[in-house]
């Protein structure tokens, strides 16, 4: 399938709820209303729930127990605020896609989230896009085995979801990856400009025309991340680390692992996307 087929093909890419569109165009503004946005978040019981268990989790390391919309926005910042919605929004629209671990899916992807947000902060590197580039970076791949199962499946059979090869073997059999087909779907959810920049240039954010410092974040996080679930040894780190985009960023293998997660598995984040 074409990758502009696929970006059109019918129940692909989820449908933006009237909440979501709504919060949207008020985040969108200048100058947002707090109150609005705590409202219309309060008027979805699945989003709020999503919301604050997002806001609860060891992410934001917040002095108390959020209990509301209205204190989420209040004690994390709009910023803060979009992220936690749109992940939400996401973790509520995959269900059952077919030859995907959905739980390990969404493990990876928080773990992901979380480096991205560490780097980004040693980078001076905006961290709410960062934590949010980083929890979607891969949901082109929940695309591509939603629009053509039957040409994913002898794909995930040699080279996995998680490999560290798998960009390149998306590459060799569709001529696209699943970065792009994120990229399109996140343009479609009215993303800022900057995430969708990152999401596209991601496998190789500093090749040819291309110098996208967030997208060098997200490479160097994922990496990280697969590294970890395929459980490479010191060896296969230092083989596998990815230099040049290392070198680009100024940051090296040390510098990289001393941003891993306090805690990998990240259970309580994750019931806001398993239900």
């Amino acid at each position: 399938m074409q990758l502009e087929a696929l970006l059109n093909f019918p129940r692909a890419l989820p449908a933006m709820s009237r909440t979501v569109s709504d919060l949207l165009a008020e985040m969108n503004k200048d100058d947002p209303s707090p109150k609005r946005v705590s409202d219309l978040i309060s008027q979805d019981p699945s989003l709020t729930t999503r919301v604050l268990r997002l806001s609860n989790s060891a992410f934001f390391r917040v002095s108390r127990k959020i209990g509301s919309a209205e204190e989420a926005v209040a004690m994390l910042g709009m910023t803060h605020v979009r992220s936690l919605v749109m992940a939400a929004a996401l973790g509520s629209s995959f269900k059952n896609v077919p030859g995907v671990n959905l739980p390990q899916f969404w493990r990876y992807s928080l773990r992901v989230a979380d480096i991205s947000k560490s780097l980004a902060g040693v980078l001076r590197q905006n961290e709410s896009n960062a934590f949010t580039a980083g929890l979607i970076h891969a949901i082109g791949d929940l695309i591509m085995h939603i629009a053509m199962p039957d040409q994913i499946a002898p794909l995930d059979m040699g080279t996995p979801p998680l490999d560290l090869q798998r960009a390149q073997a998306e590459m060799s059999m569709f001529g696209y990856t699943y970065a792009q087909v994120g990229a399109g779907m996140a343009e479609k959810w009215q993303f800022p400009t900057t995430i969708v920049s990152a999401l596209n240039n991601q496998i190789s954010p500093f090749e040819g025309e291309a110098y996208d410092p967030l997208g060098g974040v997200l490479h160097l996080a994922s990496w990280r991340a697969r590294a970890e679930e395929i459980q490479l040894d010191e060896n296969g780190l230092v083989a596998t680390f990815p230099d040049l985009v290392g070198l680009s960023l100024g940051l090296d293998l040390d510098s990289v692992l001393g941003k891993d997660p306090s805690e990998w598995s990240f259970s309580q984040a994750l019931g806001a996307f398993i239900d």
